[in-house]
């Protein structure tokens, strides 16, 4: 009766820390919009960076009461690795912020985390919100190493993809390219070209020299800064999700006696790989900027959701274990 009472302690207590996650993740979405909204307000701005913070350290210590009352690392069913995932797309969230002072990036990123948690604390059934046994397949070191790199990489490609698709929304679906010489940019649309340099900006038109205002050169500030910030991001994750794949198939020899096997599982995460890889090639060796990478990583960001849950949703394949069936 006592171990009872333990384990319904025990699961009260995610219960109560993941509602507490879901409202700070709320309060930190409706700050981020309402600074947006009311530039003024820059307070807001930060209540939203605070919010976020507490919740990351309360998926901290869900994960990490897990860890130590199942004696293993907490990635073995559908709710610990989103909770992982939300934990990771929290913390880049955190890092951006601190890099570049801008509240556009709390105003995409939290309203994913704050639905993830929602589904994960609200809507997934409490006998799947509970830690059970592990399958032997997952009863190996591997577990810690493949499966945390491989939600990181996801939180990290998430977010890339996700700064894309807000430069397509700021850019309002025009064919706008960007690009760098000698601190010169060239802003192509729509037959306007836009020339900045050191001491002025200059708008062509028809041979008309217009003088750009500071909107406009703010707004062509603002969709640089995205741009080479997606591809930062996007560049950091691909990495790690090579590492990842290479330590799956390392471990599928392992526990299954094959390295490849066209697992479902497989199969999407190497389109992932192939989609986020075509992104880096025409960044880097065709040069590209602007509309059309950012089209080839918003394609991203459905491919990796298809990857991570829609595969597991099927119930079919090696990789259905401890998710959904």
């Amino acid at each position: 009766m006592i171990g009872v009472k333990i384990v319904i302690n025990f699961n009260n207590l995610n219960n109560n820390i993941g509602n507490c996650i879901f409202v700070l993740l709320l309060l930190s979405t409706v700050s981020y919009w309402s600074s947006i909204a009311f530039q003024k307000l820059k307070f807001l701005a930060n209540l939203g960076k605070i919010t976020t913070a507490f919740s990351n350290v309360g998926i901290i210590l869900i994960l990490g009461s897990r860890w130590i009352y199942n004696g293993y690392f907490p990635l073995s069913n559908l709710y610990e690795s989103l909770m992982f995932l939300s934990w990771g797309l929290t913390s880049i969230h955190l890092l951006l912020e601190q890099k570049i002072n801008n509240r556009i990036i709390g105003g995409i990123i939290s309203p994913i985390s704050m639905f993830i948690n929602c589904f994960t604390s609200i809507s997934l059934p409490i006998d799947m919100q509970q830690a059970s046994p592990l399958v032997p397949a997952l009863k190996s070191n591997w577990l810690m190493m493949h499966v945390s790199i491989m939600m990181i990489s996801y939180a990290t490609l998430i977010t890339g993809s996700l700064l894309a698709i807000l430069f397509l929304i700021l850019a309002k679906g025009e064919d706008i390219k960007l690009v760098k010489n000698s601190n010169n940019i060239d802003f192509n649309s729509n037959n306007l070209k836009y020339n900045k340099d050191k001491n002025q900006n200059i708008l062509k038109e028809n041979s008309n020299s217009i003088t750009i205002s500071h909107r406009l050169q703010g707004q062509l500030t603002l969709l640089e800064s995205i741009d080479n910030l997606s591809y930062r991001t996007i560049g950091l994750g691909f990495p790690m999700l090579t590492v990842g794949i290479i330590a799956g198939a390392v471990w599928a020899n392992e526990a299954w006696g094959t390295y490849w096997s066209w697992d479902p599982k497989e199969t999407w995460a190497l389109i992932t790989w192939l989609v986020f890889a075509s992104y880096l090639h025409t960044r880097i060796t065709k040069g590209w900027q602007g509309k059309k990478p950012a089209i080839v990583a918003s394609i991203g960001f459905i491919v990796v959701w298809i990857c991570y849950l829609g595969v597991n949703f099927l119930g079919k394949g090696l990789h259905s274990y401890g998710w959904l069936s």
